[in-house]
This record gives C-alpha cells, structure tokens and sequence, in this order.
C-alpha cells in the first residue's frame, strides 16, 4: 500500500525507511529543500538511552524557579500570548509526581533502549557513516552536592538495568583526558559506556538517499497546508503541488503537529522547547572530549563530531519565535571554555537553534488515531536523535498491522484521553 509520510526530520525520514524496507510505496512531503534543516539540523549530537528521563519529575517546579533566576540557567520563560503554552505547562506539572515520573520514565526506556538496538542494526546492516562514536556518555559534577544528588538517578539506573561507572575526579580525567586542563573544579562524574554519539543531519540526509534508492518519493519544498477527511478517514494532503493521496498517513511535523491536527478534533499536547546549539573546529584534539560531556551544572552537553566539537543545550518556552540570543550563546561559550578550553577556535563559531517538540510527560506519541488510516509519530522532545529508529520501526510495524516488539499502547495518543 502507499504510505504518505509528513515531515523529513530524522523521524520522518527513519519513519519513511523503515515503511519502504517493509514493502510499502513510500512519499514524503517537507517544506524544506532538503531533509533535516530545522530541529534535526544541529542538535547536540548524543544519542542517549540512558539519560531518558521525563523532564517533568518531582522537585522540578522548585528546581526551575531557582533557574529563572539565574542569567546561566538552563531554563527560561518568555511569556507568550498563547493559551496552549500555559495548558502545556500546567499539564507538565501535572506530572511532577513520584507515581507519574515512575509510569513516564519506564515508557521513555523502553523506546529509547530499542531504539538504541534498531540503529545498532541499521548501522550493521547498510554501513552508514555519521561521525558516529560509541564511547558513551560522562556526566560531570562540579560540587559533592551534585554527586550526593546523583544518587536518585544511580537508583533509577540499577532499576532498569544500564550500566554506569560513578567515577572520581580521576576517573573522569581518564575517560576525557582533555579533562586534565579544564579550570574548572571537578567532583566526579557519572559515565553511562553504552551511550553513543554522532551527527543527526548527516546521519538524516545520508538514509534519506538510502530510502530513494529504495523507491521513497521526497517532495522537497513542498508545503503541507491541510489534511483532507471524509467519513472517518483521510483522504488526501492538501499541498502547494496539490492533492496528494495515500492509503495511509503518517504526521511526523514536530512542534508544528498540532496545527495540522487540530482541525481534524485532534488536540496534541506538544510544544516547542526551543534549544541552543555552538559548532566550532576542532583545533586541539588532544585538548577537545572524547565523546560526549554533559555538564551538569549548566545542562549543556559538549560533543566530539568528528573534526568538530558541538555545545548544545538550554530549555527555553518563548513560541516558535527563532531569534538567536547572545545569552544563551554566552552560557554555551562559558560552559565549554570552562571544561575544554584549548579544544576548539570559539571566533569560528556556527550558533543555531531548534524548536524541540515536548510532550509534557516527555514521552512521544506512537500511534493511530481516531482516524482509521491517520497516524502519529511525534513529540520526541530532547530526544528525537535518540529515539528515532525505535520510533520509526514500532509506528512501521504498527501501519503494516505487523505485531510490534515492543508493547505499543502506552506511546499512543490515546493514553492522554485516560
């Protein structure tokens, strides 16, 4: 059957790999030139099923009232003349419960550790290159405090079954050698080994060509203007080139999923997170991480891609304005001349930024719909790099009628009608 698959971010497009691999005609329609140049563009790079965590967890709404205070916080709200950013924080809070982390937090596992598994065997099975690296993942504190507090997370961490290393200053220097030159103070660090790294748009752009070779249609600058129904189904996309018609229907438009679906009666409750990326050269290898470093104290992930270092990180609800702000530029700069100061050449400097589409129980939304042949694959949050081949074979599998490997009914929108 032909599939019609909305959006050519790395969801889609594994979404759209995955379905052609399947047997299925496949076509995407995106509005871009080309496949990841908007929230796929240039994240931070990890690929982290170990640090899958729902952002919404007891003792955030006291966390990020401190962060609204502090000029390097990872957090910051711009109100916004919006109804659904207030509904959309209200629901987060929500979930700021023992009970509600515990139920988010298994599901955000699950895929992510599947997803993990399904890139491990895309990779093995067409030799795709990304920069790719699977050093894992260090986590450094600056203060005992910090390391004190890492003790829930450790507990989560035994409770799933990953793997970590609680590693001294030591230990950290010996995993990120380049760690030995850093001016700033060092407690310890928490090392997950089997997190993996690498280049989101590379890895995008180089499957996208994969997936045309599989017979895929890309409609490249295409914009996506309605969805047409009648009597319970979808029957057709309404485009700047026209209707264009399937025998099912996958949106997979990030934070700008709602607007496509709202018309239809269906409300999703994902909101733009907007991040902050730096991309420089790497002009000191000895002296640039290893892998990836998340400094904990400014939430800010420090990556190694090849000949070049990405600083990623920020939380920040302001819409889906882009602007480019010199303070959170700052915060990045501070936080990778803190910990990497001879690694890369800050004048070269590349600054972008991405509008990550949250749910706010962080858990993305794999599924059907009301809609009998309409479906969702969206709301990734952080972690759509992560997530993404686990995303995209479950949603595969699920419009194939084929059973999936792992339980599916929690990741459908249906859960937040419960």
């Amino acid at each position: 059957m032909k599939v019609v698959v909305l959006g050519a971010g790395v969801v889609g497009v594994t979404t759209a790999y995955y379905l052609a691999k399947a047997g299925h005609e496949v076509e995407v329609i995106e509005r871009q030139p080309g496949a990841a140049l908007e929230t796929s563009y240039a994240n931070a790079g990890e690929i982290s099923p170990g640090y899958a965590s729902p952002w919404a967890a007891p003792g955030i709404p006291t966390k990020a009232l401190k962060w609204l205070f502090n000029a390097h916080g990872p957090l910051v709200i711009r109100p916004q003349l919006d109804p659904k950013m207030y509904s959309w924080m209200l629901q987060m809070l929500r979930n700021c419960t023992p009970a509600a982390y515990a139920v988010n937090k298994a599901r955000m596992v699950v895929i992510a550790e599947y997803a993990r598994d399904c890139l491990r065997a895309l990779r093995a099975e067409t030799g795709i290159a990304y920069d790719e690296r699977a050093m894992g993942t260090l986590q450094l504190f600056r203060t005992q405090k910090d390391i004190d507090h890492a003790a829930d997370d450790i507990k989560v961490l035994k409770q799933y079954g990953v793997p970590f290393e609680l590693l001294d200053k030591a230990g950290c220097i010996a995993a990120e050698p380049a760690l030995a030159r850093a001016p700033a103070a060092i407690a310890g660090g928490l090392r997950l080994p089997n997190d993996e790294t690498g280049d989101c748009q590379m890895f995008t752009t180089r499957l996208a060509e994969m997936a045309a070779a599989l017979g895929v249609n890309f409609r490249y600058g295409t914009d996506i203007n309605a969805i047409r129904h009648e009597g319970g189904r979808v029957s057709g996309i309404d485009t700047s080139a026209g209707l264009i018609t399937g025998d099912r229907y996958v949106v997979s438009l990030g934070s700008f999923t709602p607007f496509l679906l709202r018309p239809l009666g269906i409300e999703v409750p994902i909101y733009p997170v907007k991040g902050y990326s730096l991309t420089i050269p790497v002009v000191d290898p000895a002296g640039a991480p290893v892998s990836t470093v998340l400094d904990e104290l400014y939430k800010v992930a420090i990556t190694r891609l090849g000949d070049r270092i990405r600083i990623g990180g920020m939380a920040e609800l302001s819409g889906y304005q882009r602007v480019l702000l010199k303070a959170r530029r700052e915060t990045l700069e501070m936080s990778v001349n803190d910990l990497f100061p001879t690694g890369g050449k800050m004048t070269d400097e590349f600054f972008w930024t991405g509008l990550r589409p949250m749910t706010p129980d962080s858990t993305p939304i794999i599924g059907p719909t009301r809609y009998g042949n309409l479906f969702i694959n969206s709301g990734h949050g952080t972690l759509g790099w992560t997530m993404s081949c686990g995303s995209a074979r479950l949603i595969s599998d699920i419009v194939s009628g084929v059973k999936p490997e792992i339980e599916a009914r929690d990741f459908a929108i249906a859960r937040y009608a419960a």
